[in-house]
């Protein structure tokens, strides 16, 4: 690039009056050096046993399989050329943390905070030793690569969930231990379904169910989100929804990754949501990242309608015991013919009593602000600028009570979607251009909500870095 001709973001930047904050980037692992600290934490054989279990373990690597083979397995289609690779210095960007540093300006971003790319896969790694290590070992690699740039730059920390006290462990040691500042969760869990298992363990890879984690998990996940209390971070979900239910095509790998992100934070939300997590823990903020905000605007207008019509006290005129016989017997002789004035109404009586008739008794519910409450100010909605659906964040014509979701610019740079890191902010104030959104939502949109995610915990998240001085402007309203 040539340095007298500023970007289209970095044009973009230039106009705005405060900083820019990308609150889901992305870098590209080097095998190599990851595989590297994968021996030192698990030992010589480690990294080769990772590489196996990434390879699909026993059954082999859908690469390695006819097309029989794959349908015989129900295999799904992998991700394929999911990095830039025409524009080399984009590939290298992601690839090198002192060359994304210094190339944010270029993009038009002050504050980055960094999400791996094969560290996603790591907590879902089944075998517990393999996930472990490797989730220990990406851990202490970003400490390592990003160590100095965290006046721009902050890496996640990958934590493994399948069970409460390894993701603890995990947690103390990234964030207390190595000072990282953003926890990585994978809050959608693959749990075998005992009923099936019982006849083969290894009927766990086509029989299993999704644990959330916050609704009907096996364990209590309640010490984990104390724990980040404790700790004074988000819990932000980077979850993979391919190759669950509807998604798991074995040969389109479009297919399975359109809107599987939305899939899990859609899951993930609305467990926080029935399982009372967010009555229980009103002061801790989740993100769901690279999934858009439609999804969320969508799950709150369904659930006002369902609040309404099934809440404690509405769901009684659905109660059998109100029903009026008599009219109904009445009814059906009058109208019902021959077919149906026989048999009067005893196909909609119910005598069979529920145990339980109140879904919504965890969130603690008694009003609409209390609803709105237990979804709006603690879930943040990670937005890709391509995406013209993050208008959808400030419509408040459309949404509950007029409140503004809290929508967050996540640029996404490091992977196939962008095919220019240069050009992501210049992409994102397109709603702006095209008067969907405010300069006023936009600012909420790549700073103040980025903001209130993080320092919303910690007061000093940013203390130290390029954008502390606007930050600091701020105090008082988050």
């Amino acid at each position: 690039m040539n340095s007298a001709i500023p970007s289209r973001s970095a044009r973009v930047r230039q106009k705005l009056s405060h900083p820019v904050i990308d609150s889901d980037g992305h870098m590209i692992e080097v095998l190599p050096v990851m595989f590297d600290y994968l021996k030192q934490v698990g030992g010589p054989q480690m990294a080769d046993r990772t590489w196996k279990a990434f390879q699909g373990g026993s059954i082999g690597s859908w690469y390695d399989m006819t097309p029989a083979q794959r349908r015989y397995h129900n295999v799904l289609r992998p991700a394929f050329w999911a990095s830039p690779a025409e524009n080399t210095r984009d590939r290298a960007t992601a690839m090198l943390p002192k060359l994304m540093h210094e190339r944010l300006p270029e993009m038009g971003i002050d504050y980055a905070v960094v999400y791996p790319t094969i560290g996603f896969l790591l907590p879902d790694l089944p075998d517990p030793e393999i996930r472990h290590a490797a989730c220990r070992a990406h851990n202490l690699m970003m400490a390592d690569l990003y160590r100095g740039l965290g006046d721009r730059l902050t890496p996640a920390a990958v934590i493994p969930c399948f069970t409460p006290g390894e993701a603890i462990e995990e947690l103390d040691f990234a964030i207390t231990e190595l000072q990282l500042k953003v926890p990585m969760f994978a809050n959608l869990v693959k749990r075998p379904i005992e009923a099936v298992t019982k006849h083969g363990e290894e009927l766990g890879r086509y029989a299993f169910w999704v644990d959330t984690l916050a609704l009907d998990s096996p364990y209590d996940y309640d010490p984990v989100w104390q724990k980040c209390m404790d700790l004074k971070v988000p819990v932000t979900a980077h979850a993979i929804g391919q190759g669950i239910g509807l998604r798991r095509s074995i040969s389109n790998y479009m297919y399975n990754q359109t809107g599987h992100f939305a899939d899990a934070g859609h899951a993930f939300a609305k467990a926080l949501f029935f399982g009372g997590v967010t009555n229980r823990f009103r002061n801790l903020n989740f993100a769901f990242l690279e999934c858009g905000v439609a999804w969320g605007a969508s799950l709150l207008c369904d659930l006002k309608e369902r609040w309404e019509k099934r809440g404690p006290r509405a769901i009684q005129s659905l109660n059998p015991e109100r029903l009026d016989t008599e009219m109904l017997d009445d009814l059906f002789r009058r109208y019902g013919g021959e077919k149906l004035g026989q048999a009067p109404g005893q196909s909609a009586r119910r005598a069979r009593p529920e145990p339980a008739i109140d879904d919504f008794a965890a969130t603690g519910i008694g009003s609409m602000e209390d609803f709105l409450d237990r979804l709006v100010p603690n879930f943040y909605y990670g937005c890709e600028a391509d995406d013209r659906m993050n208008a959808t964040a400030f419509d408040t014509r459309l949404l509950p009570g007029g409140r503004k979701l809290n929508a967050i610019f996540s640029s996404d740079v490091g992977h196939w979607d962008v095919s220019d890191m240069t050009g992501v902010l210049g992409e994102a104030h397109e709603l702006v251009e095209d008067g969907l959104i405010s300069e006023e939502d936009f600012e909420s949109f790549v700073f103040r909500n980025p903001v209130r995610l993080f320092a919303g915990m910690n007061p000093d998240f940013f203390a130290g870095t390029a954008v502390a001085g606007d930050v600091a402007k701020l105090k008082g309203s988050f």
